[in-house]
């Protein structure tokens, strides 16, 4: 029996259900694309699937709604798939494990993937409805490779488009309509390094543990720890003590999450053990003072390592630490405009040691284009110092505000009618496909929603069922006074 059978809007759980079921992460999308085009396939309706596995379903409107405006309704197809140390998922061919407690769905050990695939399974129940639903035309558009850089969405033929309204169904707070989002790019930092014999020496990996992570836009405003920042703020206080050579160099899984692990392979001459483990032990208790309020789990730790037959080079491993080091990460600007949105940022959210270097990926963000800007430019500036360069990746355009926009009426009335209050409007420090759909559709008018979802991007990720059939009942409402 299926984990979530009874649990109402049965339709909109059975189709959840069925999408935790097929591997879905970003860059494994064809098993889930082709879902959605037998789904159209069984139903009869018109579909275009491209060479990324984007799809677009199309269906007339109903009854009375014939000849209204059609309205595009929007999500994405891919997942970030993160997990606990201790998880023996294979992303690539197993489906979730889903978990329900009370009012909350979760999964076991990894991403529940609610974002997107919530807005995948209201828009299957939609389109699967035979009479019970009122709506406009539809253009439901399935984008993939969203959360690396919304590769789908750029790449995607807008042309098939007939619609100038969208809802998209990508949020996460219910009773907030996002109406504007930041722009942002990822650039890849390229540190190469030499090599020399590490014959005699004792190895060491040093561990930081259980930092919370989390979304790098939506939730940078909490300033909690960035793993791979804590690590090397602990590597540069041990150079201060001994002397050693960094081996590797490794953290996070996604640039746009904040790393939960980072862990670095060191090695020395003589056994060092006991000033290593002081320095880690002193700095585990400024960093669990520090981030008490943020990442009550963290904790850092040292044990003895495997041998390996080269280590980095006293040039190179100054350089690497130094320079992760010294990275800028965080938050650089709040809004002047907005209270409590962060305006610019950055986040290193993928660290790893090939052969030869050390890349750094960074998510980079702002809602001013000129601020984006300078952040790759610093990033370049500090590469062209330590003889490092950049790979520029998956650039998107922020998402204007506009003043006049009658879906936003709409979905304001229809939430007043529903709620009986009002919703917030609020702009996000984030990425949404909605500044890539507003630059190729001319006059776009589009609005962001969906139901309340904590934690998204870890293995905490939780999703409200309550909040689930309230937001559906919500989307119907709005559909049907969009005639």
């Amino acid at each position: 029996m299926a984990v979530l059978d009874g649990i109402k809007p049965r339709v909109v759980f059975k189709y959840f259900e069925e999408i935790c079921n097929i591997p879905h992460g970003s860059g494994n999308t064809k098993a889930i694309s082709d879902y959605l085009v037998s789904f159209a396939k069984d139903r009869g309706l018109k579909y275009i699937q491209d060479e990324l596995n984007n799809v677009i379903i199309f269906k007339p409107g109903t009854e009375g709604y014939e000849n209204s405006q059609p309205v595009i309704l929007q999500g994405h197809i891919d997942m970030v798939c993160e997990k606990t140390s201790d998880s023996t998922i294979d992303f690539e061919k197993d489906g979730l494990e889903l978990i329900v407690k009370d009012n909350v769905i979760t999964a076991n050990k990894t991403t529940l993937g609610g974002d997107d695939g919530i807005a995948v399974a209201y828009t299957l129940a939609i389109l699967a409805d035979e009479g019970n639903i009122s709506h406009p035309p539809i253009e439901a558009v399935f984008t993939v490779d969203e959360e690396v850089g919304m590769l789908g969405a750029v790449a995607l033929d807008c042309s098939p488009l007939k619609a100038k309204t969208m809802i998209n169904i990508d949020s996460e707070d219910e009773g907030i309509l996002l109406v504007s989002c930041a722009g942002g790019v990822s650039v890849i930092c390229h540190l190469p390094f030499e090599l020399e014999d590490a014959s005699g020496m004792t190895f060491y990996e040093v561990k930081v543990n259980n930092a919370t992570g989390g979304h790098s836009g939506v939730e940078i405003i909490k300033e909690s720890a960035n793993a791979t920042k804590v690590l090397a703020r602990v590597l540069y206080a041990i150079s201060e003590k001994v002397d050693y050579r960094l081996v590797s160099i490794s953290g996070g899984l996604k640039d746009n999450a904040i790393p939960r692990e980072a862990t670095a392979i060191i090695a020395v001459a003589e056994d060092a053990r006991k000033e290593i483990s002081s320095v880690v032990v002193e700095l585990d208790k400024i960093v669990k003072a520090e981030y008490h309020g943020t990442d009550k789990e963290i904790f850092l730790t040292v044990h003895k390592s495997d041998a390996m037959e080269n280590v980095m080079t006293e040039k190179s491993t100054r350089k690497i630490v130094n320079t992760i080091y010294n990275m800028p990460n965080g938050i650089m600007k709040m809004s002047q405009d907005i209270d409590n949105l962060v305006q610019t940022s950055l986040n290193v959210g993928i660290t790893k040691t090939l052969e030869h270097e050390v890349i750094c990926s960074f998510a980079v963000r702002s809602s001013v284009e000129s601020e984006k800007k300078e952040l790759v430019s610093r990033l370049t500036s500090i590469m062209n110092l330590c003889g490092g360069s950049v790979e520029i990746q998956g650039d998107y355009p922020g998402w204007e505000y506009k003043a006049d926009s009658r879906l936003r009426d709409v979905m304001i009335k229809a939430y007043k009618r529903q709620y009986g209050s009002s919703p917030k409007i609020e702009a996000i420090h984030a990425g949404l496909e909605c500044g890539i759909f507003s630059g190729k559709i001319p006059g776009l008018d589009c609005v962001s929603f969906g139901p309340q979802m904590d934690d998204i991007h870890t293995p905490s990720e939780s999703l409200y069922i309550d909040s689930v059939e309230r937001t559906w009942e919500y989307l119907i409402k709005v559909l049907e006074m969009l005639k």
